[in-house]
């Protein structure tokens, strides 16, 4: 098993995890303003969230992926400051309750501080991969939000992405039958919660 065969295997699953009519507003421009709003109020969370996460995957990661994954905590921090910034120019206050569904995706990320490597790797892959095409199925743009797309479809990040996949790709290799089962549950997981974050920045509902 391969991160490419996961993709190729739930195809509908990632297709509906990266292909949302929030995204099609950010395309054409048509995305309402609360919704933005309410994205940038819970992603914020979740990059803090995923921050967390992520230093027990390079606590467990091999020696040839410590790189990758520590630069990626750094970039997170950076992302933080960028987040904040743009809440600022929007007056948009993050002491915000985090809402459910954010909460139950920071929730597993940090639950797979106890899942074999192979499953931290491949779910931290499929974290990023997803915003990757998520992102870039919105591109150019329209002008109010072409900078955040810009951001998650640059070159530097799509090759960050594929660096994760090489990691992923040398961990399920070598994995057991457990470890590999385990690998395909959190991509699956992952998949279904990156659903379920762009609902509920689309639809609203109780932080």
């Amino acid at each position: 098993m391969s991160p490419q065969a996961l993709l190729l295997r739930y195809r509908a699953l990632w297709e509906a995890a990266t292909r949302h009519p929030f995204l099609e507003g950010v395309r054409t421009g048509a995305l309402p303003e609360p919704a933005f709003r309410r994205w940038l109020v819970q992603d914020y969370h979740f990059v803090g969230g995923l921050l967390a996460s992520q230093a027990y995957v390079l606590a467990a990661a091999p020696r040839a992926d410590q790189r990758v994954v520590a630069l990626g905590l750094v970039a997170l921090v950076d992302e933080l400051d960028w987040l904040e910034g743009h809440a600022r120019e929007r007056g948009l206050a993050l002491e915000v309750p985090i809402h459910s569904t954010c909460q139950e995706y920071v929730d597993f990320l940090r639950s797979l501080h106890r899942a074999p490597y192979p499953a931290q790797i491949t779910a931290l892959w499929a974290c990023e991969r997803a915003y990757l095409d998520a992102w870039t199925g919105a591109a150019p743009g329209a002008e109010p939000y072409r900078e955040f797309v810009r951001r998650w479809t640059q070159p530097a990040f799509a090759q960050y992405v594929t660096a994760l996949e090489s990691c992923a790709s040398r961990a399920l290799g070598t994995a057991s039958a457990a470890e590999r089962e385990a690998a395909e549950q959190a991509f699956r997981r992952v998949a279904e919660l990156e659903r379920a974050f762009w609902e509920m920045t689309w639809e609203g509902g109780e932080p």
